[in-house]
């Protein structure tokens, strides 16, 4: 009988879709041979260093950095979607019920619930003005819902968004009650902007094939973040704080790196997927905690030299460095982010990266509908 295109072709099939371009994007890319990345042409870190998450918001949605009236038009906008719906807030403690706080299981099905609330509908049936609209609205509330369940697990409110703050300093303020203080928020803020999106990555990849089926945004970045939850994507930045408290000291480091390696484990923090040398977000990173200072950070500084020592003499294939989840903890716990809310603090910055790769897609779309290579039994 006929073979299928696949088998005629004898196309090679490089596992996971390794190197395979399956897209355009004008949003953001990754060298990960000579250790850049950049949105729409600017370099992250530097955007970190002198300019707000609204600003790299600004440019990832828009192609371009504002000027001051545009950021405050867009600041407050927003701070106006941080307005939680009546009927999702209703539903909160129900969904706060549902797992621990801080799981990205339970943020996701709060950011389904979100889109069910506002409204979304398939973006094939709707305004274009009105999805774009949806996509603000639910990256805006991510931190809100973020916050709010957190507050619920320990009885305590949620506490409103204020108009008055930025989306950092608010973020911070929902999670305490209290107005933080303005170096944590920079810290946090600097973690947001190099956080805010990562080339074609698998989790842009999972949404841009969920919306490319005519699908609503809800759905698409609910997506997002569960693959985002997976420990081999994001779900591994909250495992080095608690790699670090096991190891307890500098003198232990070693002793207990070799120790996991020797089992065949994977040390948290370290490698890429893309990245064959330093990962420009840890470098920063790492420059903000050794600002800030203390035995954390001193102990994070011992684990990564001995870390990337050990691994590259065990491993000689390829370079292997620490990554931005290293020094990710430090930065966060500095901000004033409970570490059970590590996680669910990466999506609050990715969704950023992800509206805008949305908006890509639906302006030039065609549904993803990959082949497969038979491998299976013949037809009887």
């Amino acid at each position: 009988m006929a073979q299928s295109t696949m088998q005629r072709a004898g196309a090679a099939l490089p596992r996971g879709l390794d190197g395979v371009a399956v897209a355009e994007t004008a949003v953001s890319d990754v060298n990960g041979t000579e250790g850049f990345y950049h949105y729409r042409g600017i370099d992250p870190t530097s955007i970190a260093r002198t300019a707000t998450f609204e600003d790299a918001w600004f440019l990832l949605h828009f192609g371009r950095l504002p000027d001051s009236s545009e950021r405050a038009a867009f600041a407050d906008r927003i701070n106006a979607a941080m307005a939680m719906p009546p009927v999702l807030r209703a539903a909160l403690p129900a969904i706060a019920a549902l797992g621990p706080a801080g799981s990205m299981d339970v943020l996701r099905t709060a950011v389904s619930a979100a889109g069910v609330a506002l409204g979304c509908r398939p973006w094939t049936e709707q305004d274009a003005a009105m999805t774009e609209q949806q996509m603000i609205a639910i990256a805006a509330l991510t931190p809100v819902l973020t916050a709010a369940l957190y507050r619920l697990a320990r009885g305590l409110p949620p506490v409103d968004a204020s108009c008055d703050l930025s989306f950092a300093a608010n973020y911070l303020a929902m999670i305490s009650g209290e107005i933080p203080a303005p170096e944590r928020v920079r810290a946090l803020e600097i973690y947001l902007v190099l956080a805010a999106d990562h080339g074609f990555c698998n989790s842009t990849f999972a949404e841009r094939v969920i919306v490319s089926s005519g699908a609503d945004v809800g759905a698409a970045l609910s997506g997002a973040i569960g693959a985002l939850s997976g420990p081999l994507h994001g779900g591994a930045i909250d495992r080095v704080p608690s790699m670090l408290e096991a190891i307890g000291d500098a003198s232990r480091v070693e002793d207990w790196l070799r120790d996991r390696l020797d089992r065949g484990e994977r040390l948290m923090g370290f490698g890429h997927a893309v990245y064959r040398t330093l990962d420009p977000r840890n470098t920063l990173l790492r420059e903000v905690a050794r600002e800030i200072g203390g035995e954390r950070v001193a102990l994070a500084q011992a684990v990564e030299r001995t870390g990337v020592r050990l691994l590259n003499e065990r491993k000689t294939d390829k370079r292997r460095e620490a990554n931005v989840e290293l020094y990710a903890g430090v930065v966060l716990d500095y901000a004033g982010v409970p570490e059970e809310l590590f996680a669910c603090t990466f999506p609050i910055a990715r969704m950023a990266g992800w509206t805008a790769n949305l908006l890509e897609q639906i302006a030039n779309n065609r549904i993803y509908r990959p082949a497969a290579r038979y491998v299976g039994p013949p037809l009887r």
